[in-house]
C-alpha cells in the first residue's frame, strides 16, 4: 500500500457530519474512488446519496482503512460491531476527540493498527491543522497513506507521544473557537469607537483572515513582522502596550486558556 495506489484504497467512513464530509470530499478532490468508500451514517445526506459512494451498504470484508468520525460518546455503543475487522491489517482512523489509543485497542484488540488524530475545525475548508499519532502495529506506509487521507483537510504534523495530544486539543484543536471570539471583541471594540456594527465586524474578519494568511505565508517569524508594522510612539504601540501587559495582557491570558483546555482534554481522556 503506497500513496502512488491511494486512489486504489478501500475505505469505511463511521459518520458524515461536518468533518466526516469534509474528509470526503477531499478525499473524491485527490482521486479515491467513489466505489471505493463505504459510509455508514444513520441519517444520510442527498448530497452524500448523489456522490456515488456506498451508503449503508454492504461492507468490505477487508478495507484498508476504516475512519472513525462519530461522537466520543458513541463509540462504545458503535464500535464493537467493527470488533471483527480488528487483531488484522485493516487500519483505523479515528478523529474522536478525548478517546485514546488505548480504549480503541481495548474495544479492537491489541494487536489493532490505530491512529489517532485531531483536526481543527477549519477543515470544513480545506485550512484546517491536524496532528497525528499511532501506535506500533501500524505499517510506515500505511502512515504515510493515512497523511495523505488527513492533508486532504490542510496540513498534517505528526506527535512523538500520544501524551502531546491534549496540548494540541487545548491549541489548534479548540484555537478556531479563541479565534472567533477574538474577532467578537476586536468588531466590539471598533464599534465603541463609533463604527457601526457591520463595518466593524467586516474590518475584524479581514484583519484576522489577512494578519494570519500573512504570517502563514511569510517566512519571518509573527514576532517580527509586528515589529515590523510598529511604528515608535504610533497607534499601534499604544495598543501593543496594553496587549502586552505582562501581567494582564493577552499573553498570560492565552496561556491560562489554553492550559484549561489542555486540562480538560486529559479529564476527559481518563474518564
Amino acid at each position: 500500500m503506497t500513496q502512488e495506489n491511494f486512489e486504489r484504497n478501500t475505505l469505511i467512513l463511521l459518520g458524515c457530519g461536518k468533518m466526516g464530509s469534509a474528509m470526503l470530499k477531499g478525499w473524491l478532490a485527490k482521486g479515491f474512488e467513489p466505489k471505493n468508500i463505504w459510509v455508514e451514517d444513520p441519517y444520510p445526506s442527498d448530497w452524500l446519496i448523489d456522490l456515488g459512494v456506498n451508503v449503508n451498504s454492504k461492507l468490505p470484508s477487508s478495507p484498508t482503512f476504516i475512519c472513525i468520525a462519530i461522537k466520543p460518546q458513541m463509540i462504545p455503543q458503535i464500535l464493537p460491531k467493527f470488533s471483527y475487522y480488528g487483531n488484522s491489517q485493516v487500519v483505523f482512523l479515528s478523529i474522536a476527540a478525548g478517546v485514546t489509543i488505548s480504549s480503541f485497542e481495548s474495544l479492537l484488540g491489541q494487536k489493532t493498527p490505530i491512529i489517532r488524530a485531531m483536526p481543527n475545525t477549519p477543515a470544513e475548508i480545506g485550512l484546517g491543522i491536524t496532528a497525528k499519532i499511532a501506535n506500533k502495529n501500524v505499517p510506515k506506509d500505511a502512515l504515510e497513506v493515512a497523511g495523505n487521507l488527513l492533508s486532504a483537510i490542510g496540513e498534517v504534523v505528526s506527535l512523538t507521544s500520544e501524551e502531546q495530544m491534549d496540548a494540541v486539543t487545548g491549541l489548534s484543536g479548540s484555537g478556531p473557537a479563541y479565534v472567533f471570539y477574538l474577532i467578537d471583541a476586536l468588531a466590539a471594540a471598533g464599534h465603541k469607537q463609533g463604527l457601526d456594527k457591520e463595518l466593524a465586524m467586516r474590518l475584524a474578519k479581514m484583519t484576522v483572515l489577512g494578519g494570519g494568511q500573512l504570517a502563514a505565508g511569510s517566512t519571518a517569524v509573527p514576532e517580527n513582522l509586528r515589529v515590523n508594522v510598529t511604528s515608535p510612539n504610533g497607534t499601534t504601540e499604544a495598543g501593543l502596550n496594553i496587549l502586552m501587559n505582562s501581567e494582564n495582557g493577552l499573553a498570560p491570558l492565552i496561556e491560562k486558556t489554553v492550559a484549561a483546555a489542555t486540562a480538560r482534554s486529559k479529564e476527559l481522556a481518563n474518564g
